[in-house]
């Protein structure tokens, strides 16, 4: 890469920083503690309960969502938005759809009790003025769908390769397509276990004869795809386009998990394969150049098939975290074309964040956008009504103020490719805990305001 763009690059991460120990400390207070351990650690914790991405935690009851106040729509838009159609997503995450699919024991809930929650969690959504659900469907190297690649996940009945006896993904697309929705199947491409999820694979997870020939990894007692494997590659594109093609998603969505540690002995026998057959990249370039391949790969085989369906990614809001930690050059994903069709970074800080605040984040994202790329922003309603502990003189703004996603989201329209936002999670927002619900209840009604 040009030593001009790699300047930009590191120009970019600086206004996004400011600290980069900061901006990592707000992201996760595990990564805090041990930088070459990212979703890979002790295996006796619960990653989830430390991940950005997925840890948020909320629990309600799905038959009680909470009631948001009848408003009219403002008519304070962008000419922009009244051109083109504002996203406005949510993640449905596994640890939301659990609840929805599972009953005690681990038995399943049914078809016919699935669908009624799906209904009632896609009405809620659509009540609040959102348009785009992101429902994640491949968390553990597994399937919430019909799939010759990949077993049934244990979400769908209780146990890894059994069958539920309905389809999942399949009735999500239904009802979104029913409302008027989107549905982007989320996918996560390299994860096959962590701490969140030990439980034994089934015979037919294509993980377990990879991991005798070195196509995956386990570390740390984890287990994860080696992103070098073109093996791996090609499995997790083939896994995408068996999706494409059997269901009518409108997007493909990866989040935030590439590579699991910073440690470069995770895969340092690949690397050393890679320089003997004449490979010249430092380890942690090639790293960055073997998620490349892959983003590249994903987004061709999409296109192959459907013009119309988008790929996306949700990287990390700090961007030196992305590139140093994850080893993912979004950089080069915002400037040339060919990899993704919108990001949509994780800006899960405050106005008043003292190293990540959040309108300087979204303008430094904004500016770095040069290509055709779509800007989301990922906004973090699990933070309502409580302390956000690495924020430093922001630590109490998502306590004391009511109206923080809505002036977000304002504040995210005034950028020149801004195109949407999605909220982080389900749960979150439609069945907080009892002690956030009064709090969720107003941010969320000053929410629907403004859309």
């Amino acid at each position: 890469m040009a030593h001009g763009k790699r300047m930009i690059a590191l120009l970019m991460a600086a206004m996004l920083a400011f600290s980069a120990a900061g901006c990592a400390a707000e992201e996760s207070s595990s990564a805090e503690n041990n930088q070459s351990q990212l979703w890979v650690v002790n295996n006796a914790v619960d990653v989830q309960k430390d991940y950005v991405m997925e840890n948020p935690s909320a629990s309600g009851s799905l038959t009680t969502p909470m009631a948001l106040r009848q408003t009219t729509k403002s008519t304070q838009t962008t000419q922009k938005q009244e051109e083109t159609e504002e996203v406005r997503a949510i993640w449905l995450s596994y640890l939301d759809l659990k609840a929805m699919l599972l009953a005690s024991g681990d038995q399943s809930v049914g078809e016919k009790q699935f669908t009624k929650n799906i209904e009632t969690a896609f009405d809620n959504m659509q009540a609040l003025g959102l348009n785009t659900v992101i429902a994640q469907v491949r968390p553990f190297s597994d399937a919430l769908y019909e799939s010759e690649l990949f077993p049934w996940s244990y979400l769908a009945a209780g146990a890894e390769g059994k069958d539920p006896g309905f389809d999942p993904l399949e009735i999500m697309v239904e009802q979104a397509h029913a409302r008027g929705m989107r549905l982007e199947a989320w996918i996560n491409p390299y994860r096959v276990r962590n701490g969140a999820n030990t439980r034994e694979m089934s015979a037919s997870n294509p993980a377990n004869a990879m991991l005798k020939t070195g196509d995956a990894i386990q570390y740390n007692g984890a287990i994860t795809y080696n992103p070098a494997s073109k093996k791996a590659q090609q499995l997790i594109v083939d896994g995408v386009k068996e999706i494409v093609e059997n269901y009518d998603v409108d997007g493909i969505h990866f989040d935030d998990y590439f590579y699991p540690t910073t440690d470069m002995a995770f895969d340092k026998a690949s690397y050393q394969s890679y320089r003997s057959a004449g490979g010249t990249l430092g380890q942690a370039d090639w790293r960055r150049q073997n998620v490349n391949d892959l983003v590249k790969a994903v987004y061709a085989a999409i296109k192959e098939i459907d013009e119309d369906v988008v790929f996306g990614i949700s990287p990390q809001g700090n961007m030196d975290n992305n590139y140093n930690n994850q080893f993912i050059d979004v950089e080069e994903w915002l400037t040339e074309d060919g990899y993704i069709d919108y990001i949509c970074p994780q800006i899960y800080f405050g106005f008043q964040n003292s190293t990540c605040p959040y309108a300087e984040t979204v303008k430094a994202w904004d500016q770095q956008t040069t290509n055709d790329v779509k800007l989301y922003v990922g906004l973090a309603p699990y933070k309502i009504g409580l302390e956000d502990t690495y924020a430093g003189n922001g630590k109490w703004e998502w306590a004391n103020n009511d109206n923080l996603l809505a002036r977000m989201v304002e504040t995210a329209r005034e950028s020149e490719n801004y195109q949407g936002f999605s909220l982080f999670r389900y749960d979150s927002v439609f069945c907080p805990q009892s002690d956030v619900k009064n709090d969720v209840k107003q941010e969320v009604n000053n929410l629907k305001d403004v859309l």
